[in-house]
């Protein structure tokens, strides 16, 4: 399972220096991202290390759980009354259409909500820091730790599962 690391820097040089060694420590050169403040984005920081993540995919699977447990509710009380009709496989279908309903009307609004590292360090990226983030195997994690800790990354309470972490 791969865990995601947040690790803040003072400018690109040290970022730069970070990457390098998590690189050494073994790091995938695609496992590593860089979130700055769009004007250090823009000027300084390579198109294909940049975070540009948002909440699309958490926000998606969260709408449609909701939706589809919605949906449930509604089916089974449409179910409940005989005078609608409905069918247990009617329910089966508002449920289905809870569900997607859900799900994009929450996508779509996650779409525009930054992800969980740009709103969890909003300080530390308004302040001028480079957040290096790591999503590696979660049996590297102390190997990756101690690497950027000797390349002078200073570590930020994040550790999550690195699936969802967009």
């Amino acid at each position: 399972m791969k865990t995601r690391q947040v690790f803040s820097t003072v400018d690109l040089g040290a970022a730069q220096a970070a990457i390098a060694a998590a690189r050494h420590a073994g790091v995938p050169d695609e496992a590593i991202a860089l979130i700055a403040r769009s004007d250090i984005e823009m000027d300084s920081i390579p198109e294909e290390r940049l975070d540009a993540s948002n909440d699309t995919l958490p926000a998606l699977l969260r709408g449609a759980a909701t939706g589809g447990a919605i949906g449930v509710v509604g089916g089974l009380v449409a179910v409940a009354i005989p005078a609608i009709g409905v069918t247990v496989a009617g329910a089966g279908l508002v449920a289905l259409i809870g569900a997607i309903v859900g799900g994009w009307s929450s996508a779509l609004l996650g779409a525009s909500v930054p992800n969980a590292v740009r709103r969890q360090f909003e300080a530390e990226i308004a302040a001028g820091r480079i957040l290096v983030v790591i999503d590696d195997e979660h049996a590297h994690e102390p190997q990756v730790r101690a690497a950027l800790l000797h390349a002078g990354a200073t570590p930020l309470p994040f550790h999550q599962a690195s699936l969802l972490s967009t």
